[in-house]
């Protein structure tokens, strides 16, 4: 048994310690913002945070994150709060949305460690590929992230309106034939 922080909850996983935590996240605790992408670590989209750093969870086993703290992005900010969530939504970043989530991961980690990024920075620090292309609505972003973090500026946008629960769960009518 692999134990473990994931989104400040403890967690002890019944796995093979040599699995990939991308697996576990996804599969075990059914955390599935965290995307596979490419399982070699390139494209970024199973980026988490670790101990305050940005790792691509395919490339990381449980064994290797025995007793360390994840956060994903389901707990980045629960309410989509968070500067660069706002960010992204600010600028209409996502297209597809299948690179978003690590990609937002990988920027948070940037900003707290750097909370004045260059262009040079953003692109040393974010490797993560999006394949729709949206690179230039990606450093709008970041930077108005890095502003609203530093306090010099904030976003009027709101956040997405998520979905309840109960109402995800809820059961849809049968559809009947009208007579």
């Amino acid at each position: 048994m692999t134990a473990l922080t994931v989104n400040d909850r403890p967690v002890d996983y019944r796995m093979d310690p040599a699995t990939p935590l991308l697996w576990a996240l996804r599969d075990a605790s059914n955390l599935t913002g965290t995307k596979y992408g490419c399982g070699t670590g390139d494209c970024g989209a199973c980026t988490v945070m670790i101990d305050g750093e940005a790792i691509r969870s395919c490339q990381v086993s449980l064994a290797d994150v025995e007793g360390r703290f994840v956060i994903t992005i389901e707990a980045l900010s629960r309410d989509r709060g968070h500067p660069v969530q706002q960010a992204f939504a600010e600028k209409q970043v996502p297209q597809c949305g299948f690179c978003t989530p690590g990609m937002i991961m990988a920027i948070a980690v940037l900003i707290k460690k750097n909370p004045n990024p260059t262009r040079g920075d953003i692109d040393r620090e974010i490797t993560n590929l999006c394949r729709c292309g949206c690179y230039p609505r990606v450093y709008e972003a970041v930077e108005l992230a890095a502003r609203v973090a530093r306090g010099e500026e904030r976003i009027a946008a709101a956040p997405p309106p998520g979905i309840s629960p109960e109402d995800a769960a809820r059961a849809v009518p049968a559809l009947t034939p009208e007579h």
